[in-house]
């Protein structure tokens, strides 16, 4: 019912049309209200993941277990087994309990917690899609882990022999299932397309084999491979009878399989807490683009950092979204697509004015005139709506990264240029700047060495920012509801305010 809440608020939000787009291309002003429906529905989403967030139900069992924070609990091989046996239950894989699984199980609980706390975190923005698209072509859900060990849950990692995305396509393999590349993008990198194409070949691979383990190998070595190991085996039909004969990768990767389902399932009992999770899947809408357009120009104009904006759209190469057919699309958090929904003629004008900016016919008085000013056409090709030309000087190039407060002024007096010469280094075409911006600037001052912080307190303290929960910081600094109630006992944990200082070590 709640998945259900969540999909019908999503819809109405991003189907609901704003009020009337701006004339110019200056950001409209944070005081101007958006339609107070809107509002409503943005303000029960906020409300409901917060909630969702708050929920953890890892705490209850480190709770009751007792766990000290760092601790590495140990259990027997036949709890492992029985919890294992209780997982087969569910699923038509096979998760057998042997030497290989117990070691490798034992390997991740010692060695690999931090990958595991990593993905769980991760796995907010894409289980829900995998499990969306595993029930569409009617595959077991615990799929879903194999992403875990292909990628660690990130669509940019890849491997030595090429293979790219959350599933690890080689190219060949990904042109076979219309995964499409060219220059500005790669889709073995789009999280959706990526999963369908894994849903088809996986799929393919069990009506080869009927045996979820050996088309798992066969993901990973290639048909051709698998097909080998049971010519050698003797005709053999399961995987663990063929194990002995695949390349020496391919006999660990089911049992790696096996750990990473088995710890993503029991991690409160291993006293693993998952990282943060950045946002959710079920938080994110999409916007499909008219027209080309730079990363940049939707940054300056809503407000969105840059690195948020490549992080959740991995299928482009570069900071650039061509425009292609079908129409390319941007992916990103509710609000920030509701603004670009909005603001979409402003989107196109600004990225025209930023990137294609049309000649400037000057007729200045004839007493004027010198060649410095204009051709003989009488048409300059500066960006700027100026006649003066800010060179950079042939000094240091440094970054400053726009802070709380800041405004082009303070930044020009501090490095001592104009405001005029920023606008022109950074190609804004208004004053306006956004928290977080990098600005580039050209100076003669050298950049302002950082001085090493000190030695940590015994005690270290967390001060609550906007949109922080007791839980979020809990789960933030690796620690449950509970184990940092116990370093804050008179703290109302329902009540923190920005500004208070919470105990953390």
């Amino acid at each position: 019912m709640m998945k259900w809440l969540s999909f019908l608020l999503l819809f109405s939000f991003s189907s609901v049309v704003f009020g009337q787009k701006p004339a110019h291309l200056v950001r409209p002003s944070d005081s101007l209200d958006p339609d107070p429906f809107v509002n409503t529905v943005q303000q029960s989403l906020q409300l409901f993941f917060t909630e969702y967030a708050n929920t953890n139900n890892y705490d209850s069992v480190i709770t009751a277990l007792n766990y000290t924070p760092g601790q590495i609990p140990i259990f027997s091989d036949s709890v492992i087994c029985a919890r294992l046996s209780k997982m087969n239950e569910l699923t038509p894989f096979h998760l057998d309990c042997n030497a290989a699984t117990l070691s490798t199980i034992k390997f991740f609980a010692a060695q690999r917690r931090g990958f595991i706390r990593v993905a769980l975190g991760r796995s907010a923005l894409y289980f829900d899609l995998f499990e969306e698209k595993l029930t569409e072509y009617g595959l077991p859900l615990e799929l879903r882990f194999l992403s875990v060990i292909e990628s660690g849950l990130r669509p940019q990692v890849k491997s030595r022999a090429g293979a790219l995305g959350l599933w690890q396509f080689m190219y060949k393999t990904g042109l076979y299932f219309g995964l499409e590349e060219n220059s500005y993008i790669d889709e073995r990198m789009d999280p959706e397309k990526a999963t369908d194409a894994a849903c088809r070949y996986l799929k393919q691979l069990y009506g080869i084999y009927g045996d979820w383990n050996l088309a798992l190998a066969a993901y990973n070595a290639g048909p051709g491979n698998v097909n080998h190991a049971i010519r050698k085996s003797g005709g053999k039909k399961t995987y663990w009878e063929v194990r002995p004969f695949l390349p020496a990768e391919t006999q660990g990767y089911v049992p790696n399989f096996i750990a990473a389902a088995y710890m993503m399932t029991y991690h409160a009992e291993y006293n693993i807490i998952p990282m943060e999770a950045k946002i959710h899947n079920a938080q994110l809408d999409t916007m499909c683009l008219k027209s080309s357009v730079h990363m940049q120009t939707i940054a300056q104009l809503v407000g969105w950092e840059l690195t948020e904006i490549q992080s959740l759209n991995p299928v482009y190469k570069t900071t650039y979204i061509p425009k292609m057919t079908p129409a390319r699309c941007v992916t990103g958090p509710m609000e920030k697509i509701g603004l670009l929904v909005s603001y979409e003629d402003s989107l196109y004008l600004l990225e025209e004015a930023i990137y294609h900016p049309k000649p400037i016919v000057v007729t200045p008085p004839i007493a004027n005139i010198g060649t410095n000013q204009r051709d003989s056409t009488g048409v300059l090709s500066a960006p700027a709506d100026t006649l003066q030309t800010n060179t950079p000087p042939t000094s240091n190039l440094l970054y400053h990264k726009v802070k709380s407060g800041e405004n082009l002024r303070q930044i020009a007096v501090r490095y001592n240029v104009s405001i005029e010469q920023l606008m022109e280094w950074n190609a804004l075409r208004t004053t306006n700047i956004y928290v977080g911006q990098k600005l580039t600037i050209y100076t003669n001052q050298t950049q302002v060495q950082a001085t090493p912080a000190p030695a940590p307190p015994v005690k270290k303290y967390y001060t609550v920012r906007a949109g922080d929960t007791f839980g979020r910081i809990a789960q933030r600094n690796n620690l449950t509801q509970a184990q940092l109630q116990r370093l804050n006992p008179g703290v109302k944990v329902n009540s923190i305010a920005i500004g208070q200082r919470i105990r953390i070590k």
